[in-house]
């Protein structure tokens, strides 16, 4: 399959990134290995996850994920090298343990390691901006941490133009790592994060793009249609404000293109996303071998000018 390298770094990852924010979310430890085993098996290779995942669900505390795939990977010790993991530090996970200072990330990022049961995260990013917190602190921490051999390599989510911009001065100015990825919201319908100022700036500086909410938490699958379809899964509520005339448009055109080349929406929304200059891969998640298969089937359509178009204008 092939493959593209994620911005300045050696990470080589298929062009689709499986969202761990599933297990222990929607699935439990026995469904996510399931998932995991086939997520290798269909040949796909990186796997973003965060030290909040998953928080939110009731009774849950944070780094249910990471602590799934890292028993996974003790119990498949001969897949580590075959998927790249990609987590996150800064949500909130409860009292002060959060943010990007650098006494969390030092505390946080052995955390991380001891749940996903690795020596080195591939790829360690700061999950939310932090105002509280130079960019000079959370860098020379990431330093740190590369020179330990902790992580291989750093990024960023939700950073804006000016944000990214500024933190690439800041490590320029003092001689200190600079972010090589960027995660920004992104999809067919959301398109006002990853805006063409960002896009030129992740350009101009080879910085790797993974998106999120790739399939607009569902909305872009077409399987919500009506209100009624909003009791099928967890992230109903989210969905309902994609229920507008603009997102009924959508996915009439993403029907008719669905129709040609005899595919699924989401198929062709992610097809959509990989065939953008500026995005490296889209992340998406499945809690179906079935559904796994269809993301996987995204990466063999071939848009084609009249498609992108009317897709890039909808």
């Amino acid at each position: 399959m092939q493959k593209r390298t994620l911005g300045k770094t050696n990470i080589e990852i298929v062009p689709l990134v499986f969202g761990g924010n599933v297990f222990g979310w929607t699935l439990d430890a026995k469904e996510s290995f399931e998932i995991l085993d086939a997520i290798v098996d269909l040949g796909l290779n990186a796997i973003d996850t965060a030290d909040v995942y998953s928080r939110w669900a009731p009774g849950n505390q944070g780094g249910e994920s990471e602590t799934i795939i890292g028993k996974w990977l003790k119990a498949n010790p001969h897949k580590r090298d075959k998927v790249s993991i990609f987590t996150k530090v800064g949500s909130d996970m409860g009292g002060d343990h959060k943010g990007l200072s650098k006494r969390w990330i030092m505390r946080s990022v052995e955390d991380s390691l001891k749940r996903l049961h690795i020596e080195v995260i591939d790829l360690y990013q700061s999950h939310w901006p932090d105002p509280e917190t130079s960019y000079e602190e959370t860098l020379s921490a990431y330093e740190q941490l590369l020179k330990e051999g902790k992580i291989k390599a750093i990024g960023t989510s939700n950073y804006t133009a000016q944000q990214l911009s500024d933190s690439l001065r800041v490590a320029k100015e003092h001689s200190l790592p600079a972010y090589q990825t960027l995660q920004p919201e992104y999809n067919l319908y959301d398109r006002e994060q990853f805006n063409p100022e960002l896009r030129k700036l992740v350009v101009d500086e080879e910085i790797g793009v993974i998106t999120y909410y790739s399939l607009a938490s569902g909305f872009l699958s077409g399987k919500y249609r009506r209100i009624e379809d909003l009791n099928q899964g967890p992230r109903g509520e989210k969905v309902a404000g994609y229920m507008n005339d603009r997102g009924v448009y959508m996915l009439g055109l993403l029907d008719q293109i669905s129709d040609k080349h005899q595919a699924t929406c989401a198929e062709i929304s992610l097809a959509w996303l990989i065939a953008q200059k500026e995005v490296t891969a889209p992340i998406a998640s499945a809690t179906t071998i079935s559904q796994l298969q269809s993301l996987v089937k995204s990466l063999t359509i071939q848009l084609d000018q009249e498609d992108l178009e009317l897709l890039n204008k909808a």
